[in-house]
């Protein structure tokens, strides 16, 4: 009879359990798939270097209507608002005083016209007396001069008819150029004297626009700069450049004036208050959305998507940030045009994890992205 070992026994019953047991165990599951994520290339577009004021229309041409003459009100020909061709009538100024002046000028043309003419007669029978030797020569120079005298007074009073035909036309008050009528000051029969504004006529056609800068702007503004009128959402109506830079600053406030003229296009008023942008400076720059950055300990980093040993991993990249706009910012270093950043699920996503690249769709526009600065300057971002 052969003795059997008792833990010789006990352990090759345990050894024969764990063989069991191992192989009895489950799989391991397999690894997840790849996580899709949205991914933008980037490409450079054209970031400006702006800055946004208040500016001022005035109109390159406006002016207030006075009287030429004194009287009362006689006729009223326009309304405020009323558009009106050069030379159209504005306003009568009672004028019988001025026919009366003139009429009695015509009279005294008309009486001397028929003196020059008597005169002349007188000469010519005078000359024919004198040639048969029956007037003396004191006789024919007597003639001469009355004719003379005549002829001067005639003219005298033909100026006089002029000069009051001319003050009578001062009475019907003209607009100098096409315009628009302003408010009309005076009412049928109001007097008026040569002091007293009537009306106005602006030409709104052509409008100039004035902005204040800071000097330290100015002094790198050219005379092309461009200028830019914005409504009140910051849609871009009108588009011009700087004609004119004041050449020495305001001494209380140290502002610059900048003038641009544009063509009315979209009915603005002379002394309207409008939006202004002045674009100092144009280059071309790569853009991230500011939801596609992650941030460590204060370092912007990019979650680059590119392939890596046969797969599209995702890769923390550090980079240095520009200006700041309302949904990116400018990216002057560490990434390069035809990168591709996540810019979905970043929370999720980490340095050599395997993604599933998705096109997102570009956004809509960046925004004038705002740069430190006085005088509200901006630097803007367009596609």
């Amino acid at each position: 009879m052969r003795l059997v070992n008792p833990m010789k026994a006990m352990w090759g019953v345990t050894l024969l359990a764990v063989v069991a047991g191992c192989s009895g165990q489950k799989a391991a599951p397999p690894a997840p798939p790849p996580r899709e994520v949205e991914v933008l290339t980037l490409t450079p577009r054209e970031v400006r270097e702006t800055g946004e004021y208040l500016g001022s229309l005035m109109s390159r041409q406006s002016v207030s209507v006075l009287p030429q003459v004194a009287g009362y009100v006689r006729k009223i020909h326009v309304r405020p608002g009323e558009k009106v061709e050069a030379g159209a009538a504005l306003i009568e100024v009672d004028s019988r005083e001025g026919t009366a002046a003139l009429d009695s000028a015509q009279a005294q043309l008309s009486s001397t016209q028929v003196s020059l003419e008597l005169a002349r007669r007188t000469l010519e029978r005078t000359e024919a007396l004198y040639k048969e030797g029956l007037a003396s020569a004191q006789e024919l120079e007597q003639g001469r001069a009355q004719v003379e005298a005549a002829q001067a007074a005639s003219r005298s009073s033909a100026a006089q008819v002029t000069q009051r035909q001319v003050q009578l036309q001062y009475h019907l008050v003209r607009a100098p150029f096409a315009g628009t009528v302003g408010d009309v000051l005076v009412r049928l029969g109001d007097y008026v004297g040569m002091t007293t504004p009537l009306t106005s006529v602006a030409q709104a056609d052509v409008l100039e626009v004035s902005v204040s800068v800071p000097s330290t702007r100015a002094r790198s503004m050219k005379p092309d700069t461009t200028l830019e009128i914005l409504d009140g959402t910051g849609k871009v109506l009108l588009t011009s450049s700087v004609f004119y830079i004041a050449p020495q600053a305001d001494p209380r406030t140290q502002l610059v004036e900048v003038k641009a003229a544009f063509r009315n296009t979209v009915g603005l008023r002379p002394s309207e208050l409008v939006r202004a942008r002045l674009v100092y400076s144009a280059r071309d720059a790569l853009q991230i959305p500011a939801l596609a950055i992650v941030r460590q300990s204060g370092q912007p980093f990019a979650l680059v998507v590119l392939a890596k040993d046969g797969k599209t991993v995702v890769e923390r990249r550090p980079i240095t940030l520009g200006a700041l706009g309302e949904m990116a910012y400018v990216v002057e270093r560490g990434l390069q045009s035809g990168d591709q950043v996540a810019v979905s699920s970043l929370q999720a996503l980490r340095d050599g994890m395997a993604v599933k690249p998705k096109q997102a769709n570009a956004p809509t526009g960046s925004g004038p992205p705002r740069a430190s600065g006085t005088g509200g300057g901006t630097v803007g971002g367009s596609r």
